[in-house]
C-alpha cells in the first residue's frame, strides 16, 4: 500500500485514542485538524488499514464497528448498553488445539469479544 498523508492521520487518530473509536468518531477527531477530509475518505482508509493489518476492526453486535491500534494479541469486553470497549488479555493457547481436535480446522488467529454490561451501566440498572 502506498503512503498517504490522510491515511496516516486516520491511523494516528485510532492509535492515539484508546476508546476504540467508531468510523464516525475517527471522522470527528480528524476533522478538528483537517476540516476538508470527508467521511468517505475516513471509511475507505479505515477499510484499507484493517485489510492490510495496520489496524484491527472490532465488530460490535448491534452497533457500529470500532477500530483498535493495538495489534498484539488481546481480547475485548464490550458493554451491550453503552458500547464501551475495553482490552483484556487472557491465555487462550489451549483453545487452538481444542478447536483443531474437535473440528479439524487449524486456527490461525482468534477474535474474541465478551459481551456484557460495564460497571456504570450495571449500576444504573441496579438503582
Amino acid at each position: 500500500m502506498r503512503y498517504s498523508a490522510k491515511r496516516e492521520i486516520i491511523k494516528n487518530a485510532v492509535m492515539n485514542n484508546r476508546i476504540h473509536p467508531t468510523a464516525d468518531e475517527v471522522y470527528q477527531i480528524v476533522r478538528k485538524t483537517n476540516p476538508e477530509i470527508s467521511l468517505g475518505t475516513v471509511y475507505r482508509n479505515l477499510n484499507q488499514l484493517t485489510e492490510s493489518g495496520g489496524l484491527l476492526k472490532i465488530t460490535v453486535p448491534g452497533g457500529p464497528d470500532r477500530y483498535d491500534g493495538i495489534l498484539t494479541e488481546h481480547q475485548h469486553a464490550i458493554c451491550e448498553k453503552c458500547g464501551k470497549v475495553e482490552d483484556f488479555s487472557y491465555n487462550i493457547s489451549g483453545l487452538f488445539s481444542h478447536v483443531k481436535q474437535e473440528t479439524g480446522i487449524i486456527p490461525k488467529s482468534v477474535c474474541l469479544a465478551i459481551i456484557g454490561l460495564c460497571c456504570d451501566c450495571a449500576d444504573k440498572i441496579d438503582n
